[in-house]
């Protein structure tokens, strides 16, 4: 390939539904979760072929970074606007720096196993010789209902023999009958991880909620402009819009880590099923996912998350994980998050 590879780790999240564990003034990319490591930082050493690496946050993070990741530029976000606003402001600094390059765009906070890089390479490659945004789309293993998916098309190969697939829709996060059908259907997951040269990016937002935003950095006034832009995810604004997306199906493990349902398939059990991070003594209880920083005690319970962290602790049905965003919800009207 005849440009640079340019890793670009997006790091200005909070991961509100691992809460307590992960606060506003926590994120969840900065912490662990069991590992010896934070997320973010084995997420840079993923990405450790790239020829450059940076790391896109907000303000409020951006003094934390080089403690996880020491060798990585950093950029800083005028205002935490979702993967939108985020991504576009990214792609145009990166081209100002860097010049003509293509970008793998990397959640900080993912779980990866083994065998990444060929399919990010692959798919890199993919977005140079297409000149289009190419997602990497995740086989699933189980029918998910808090991921959304990727519905792919006609299978085709660049000059470069690199084969991927035209994607036909994007689908929202579903119920399970239809999570079950997807994957029936050979739907992939939409694991967040994108390929793309910034001008593909840039132009392909023009036409969208995003072209004034793309305006306004061509007029080196974004500052301003993110003020006005809606926050809105990259796939609402871009990708379900765009007529050139490519998926690169990547058969590597993954997982978002999104909730403490999730963490618990990355956790040891113990013989009743619990999965436990921390210090922690069960007695009669099964199938629960207990994490603290101090000691948590359960008795007779069963398919309970019990999180406890600092002053603050969690107790929610297993199935009802992902209501956790609703309690941070309310916990930032009372600016308590």
């Amino acid at each position: 390939m005849d440009r640079p590879v340019v890793a670009l780790i997006l790091a200005g999240g909070t991961g509100t539904r691992l809460y307590p564990a992960s606060r506003s003034d926590r994120p969840k990319q900065f912490q662990s979760f069991g590992s010896d490591r934070s997320l973010l930082a084995e997420t840079v050493d993923r990405a450790g072929f790239a020829d450059e690496t940076y790391v896109l946050t907000r303000e409020s993070f951006a003094g934390e970074i080089h403690g996880h990741a020491p060798e990585a530029a950093v950029l800083t976000e005028p205002a935490p606007k979702d993967t939108g606003p985020a991504l576009i402001y990214g792609a145009h600094r990166i081209r100002e720096q860097v010049g003509d390059c293509v970008l793998l765009v990397l959640p900080s906070d993912h779980v990866v196993g083994e065998g990444f890089r060929p399919v990010a390479e692959r798919a890199a490659r993919v977005a140079v010789e297409t000149e289009g945004l190419v997602t990497l789309g995740v086989e699933p293993t189980r029918p998910e209902t808090g991921y959304g998916y990727v519905e792919p098309g006609e299978r085709r190969e660049t000059d470069g023999g690199d084969g991927y697939e035209t994607v036909t829709s994007f689908h929202e996060k579903p119920d399970r009958p239809t999570a079950s059908e997807y994957v029936d259907r050979g739907y992939y997951w939409n694991a967040g991880m994108f390929a793309w040269t910034p001008d593909a990016l840039l132009s392909a937002a023009r036409g969208s909620s995003l072209e004034p935003l793309v305006d306004a950095l061509e007029r080196g006034d974004a500052d301003e402009e993110f003020d006005a832009v809606e926050s809105v995810s990259v796939d609402y604004a871009v990708l379900e819009r765009a007529d050139d997306v490519a998926v690169v199906p990547a058969e590597f493990a993954w997982d978002d880590l999104g909730a403490w349902d999730a963490l618990a398939r990355h956790l040891p059990t113990d013989a009743d099923g619990n999965a436990v991070l921390g210090d922690a003594l069960a007695v009669d209880a099964g199938d629960n996912v207990v994490a603290t920083d101090g000691h948590v005690s359960l008795v007779g319970v069963e398919d309970l998350v019990v999180a406890s962290y600092g002053d603050r602790t969690l107790v929610a049905p297993v199935e009802e994980s992902q209501r956790v965003r609703e309690i941070v919800a309310r916990l930032r009207e009372r600016d308590a998050f």
